[in-house]
């Protein structure tokens, strides 16, 4: 289906990265799989997607203060232990790729989409939320199921190899839980990998099972207050006694979406904006093939 398609790149880089041997090298023997992959993947997504426009999202700041503000535990077990600790931990050999893939993705005109103080993810929702049309959003982040509705559908990349489409009922079908409620949903179960503790003794299922129930976090936080509700005493504590969390994990959890992305060039599938530079980088680390897939791909 025609429309935009978002990619949280740092997603698709790293899946690439541990999906291919490290054996695929420049002529000067620096790995260069992580660019590869994601320049075959994204012209294979564009071949079945046919998109009118296509935007790259960055991570100019994968762990904002702001958030790390509301909940300190954000990210912390993703923190790299060189340097001044701060850092994303990312492998050295995938490091010199990611300047080089944003590089060869400017010099073919696809738009790179990033917001200062802002995750990708955030760029994402704001760019899907604004756009006029049907969006297809490819990552392998589960929190993305939120942006999900009639016109937006999340290309899920969690299995090697795999992309699963989740659309309204897919998302139902799958968790639970409707799209609008999986903020509510992730809060509450907790996410050891966004290091989001959650809600002590509510899982999945229960999360679902009381949202099902009461609608959304406000409701059941006011059921909670009620000694004579039907939730277990166990959980209406947990929950009561979560108070602060569940307020500031929303905050920290729900993608924005109201960001300026007027600068970036979407509206259309761009040709070769800079020919003599992607030239230089094909020939400098060998992956002119790779190149030329999704030049054709962009082409058609």
């Amino acid at each position: 289906m025609p429309g935009l398609l978002v990619l949280d790149s740092a997603s698709l880089y790293y899946r690439a990265f541990y999906a291919l041997p490290e054996s695929m090298t420049s002529p000067q023997g620096e790995p260069v799989n992580a660019v590869r992959g994601f320049l075959d993947t994204l012209a294979r997504l564009i071949d079945d997607r046919s998109p009118d426009a296509i935007a790259c999202c960055w991570d100019l700041d994968w762990r904002p203060q702001w958030r790390v503000d509301l909940l300190p535990s954000y990210k912390t077990h993703r923190l790299a232990q060189e340097g001044d600790g701060s850092g994303e931990e990312t492998p050295d050999t995938l490091s010199p790729q990611v300047p080089l893939l944003e590089a060869v993705l400017r010099a073919l005109g696809v738009a790179v989409a990033g917001v200062e103080g802002f995750e990708a993810d955030d760029v994402i929702g704001s760019l899907a939320s604004q756009y006029d049309g049907p969006v297809s959003v490819v990552s392998g982040d589960r929190d993305l199921m939120q942006l999900v509705n009639d016109r937006v559908t999340l290309l899920y990349t969690g299995a090697p190899g795999k992309i699963d489409p989740y659309d309204p009922s897919a998302v139902f079908a799958r968790f639970g839980i409707r799209a609008d409620q999986y903020v509510d949903f992730a809060v509450m179960k907790g996410d050891p990998s966004d290091g989001l503790p959650g809600v002590p003794g509510v899982g999945e299922k229960t999360a679902a099972k009381l949202l099902a129930e009461h609608g959304d976090l406000p409701g059941i936080q006011q059921a909670a207050a009620d000694p004579t509700s039907k939730i277990t005493p166990k959980v209406r504590g947990s929950i009561v006694d979560s108070a602060d969390y569940i307020e500031r994990a929303v905050r920290v959890v729900t993608v924005v979406r109201d960001l300026d992305i007027s600068a970036f060039e979407v509206a259309k599938r761009q040709r070769v904006k800079d020919a003599d530079v992607l030239a230089k980088l094909s020939e400098r680390w060998g992956i002119s093939a790779p190149i030329a897939r999704l030049q054709d791909a962009l082409s058609r």
